[in-house]
């Protein structure tokens, strides 16, 4: 190949972050019975599903190409990013145009493509089902169970990518007791307030064995490197791939091979909708912004606390 040929290709580091993954394959144990046939990412925040904030944030962020994992009894998801025609007409047949425009919606967003994760195998293992459609691009990597309200950490992860290369990852600073729920950093300060170098990572540590306070949430930007790391990563915690496995050889990893670690610090809000008391104070908390609920619901919600406090004493 001539030096001219080789300069016209994109190299690993350098080339744009336009596709995201989002793995919805996980069974929802802890939304039981109610997620029994119904996807977990499909339960509504207000009158919207889950996975679609974390679609719209994908958008916003510039990612149009978005690659779903799913798994058996995942078929619904599915169907919400698809046109439904019978609804839409009948709809339409009844002049009902801001319902129309906001089943429309979802099927506009992106260029939603599908794969199946045959057996739950942990996120390394959702990740690695990626890899045919992603290739040698570095990409995102959006949980469903945290709502992130602004694209803004997302843009930023990218931009991050694209100044250095490697893979990033979303940090957030929590209380030493909560520690032993994510994976946690060991962190060194860059020359930019909200990036660090991330130097190790340990998955759900105790409180005494974690390097940190900052957590990893669930926003990554992934290097392609990260697929040969994966392939040869054990089963770790729960017998499952982990992805915070990969990225801790990656964040020992030479720079020439898509190695190199970095975290963003979360500035905005977040909300964990993976455990029912987090998904209900999501839930209202949303409502309550909304002008077409508000106005009822918070004068209910006062009374309601006060009836509970007169209940107590």
């Amino acid at each position: 190949m001539s030096a001219d040929t080789d300069q016209t290709r994109p190299r690993a580091d350098t080339a744009s972050v336009t596709k995201a993954v989002v793995p919805a394959a996980g069974l929802g144990t802890r939304f039981l019975p109610a997620t029994k046939a119904t996807p977990k990412e499909m339960l509504p925040i207000v009158d919207k599903p889950a996975i679609q904030y974390v679609v719209e944030e994908a958008v916003e962020a510039g990612l149009h190409d978005l690659l779903m994992i799913t798994g058996r009894s995942k078929r619904s998801i599915e169907d919400h990013f698809d046109r439904a025609y019978e609804l839409e007409e009948a709809l339409a047949a009844k002049g009902e145009e801001g319902k129309l425009r906001s089943v429309r919606e979802s099927s506009d967003l992106a260029q939603v493509h599908y794969v199946r994760q045959g057996e739950p195998r942990g996120l390394g293992h959702a990740v690695l089902c990626a890899q045919a459609h992603v290739g040698d691009n570095p990409f995102a990597v959006l949980l469903g169970d945290d709502l992130i309200e602004s694209a803004d950490l997302l843009r930023r992860m990218i931009e991050v990518r694209e100044n250095h290369g490697g893979s990033v990852v979303a940090l957030m600073e929590v209380e030493p007791e909560q520690v032993s729920l994510y994976g946690c950093a060991a962190v060194e300060t860059t020359g930019e307030d909200d990036v660090v170098t991330v130097t190790d990572l340990v998955e759900k540590p105790s409180p005494e064995q974690a390097p940190s306070r900052w957590a990893i949430i669930g926003r990554y930007v992934c290097d392609p490197a990260v697929f040969p790391v994966l392939h040869r990563t054990p089963p770790g915690r729960g017998g499952e791939i982990q992805l915070t496995d990969a990225l801790k050889e990656l964040a020992r990893t030479s720079p020439d091979e898509g190695g190199g670690v970095r975290g963003v610090l979360l500035r905005g809000n977040r909300y964990d909708t993976g455990n029912k008391a987090d998904y209900i104070r999501t839930v209202v908390e949303f409502a309550c912004r909304r002008p077409d609920l508000a106005d009822e619901l918070l004068p209910w919600l006062r009374d309601f606390v006060e009836r509970q406090e007169r209940a107590r004493v």
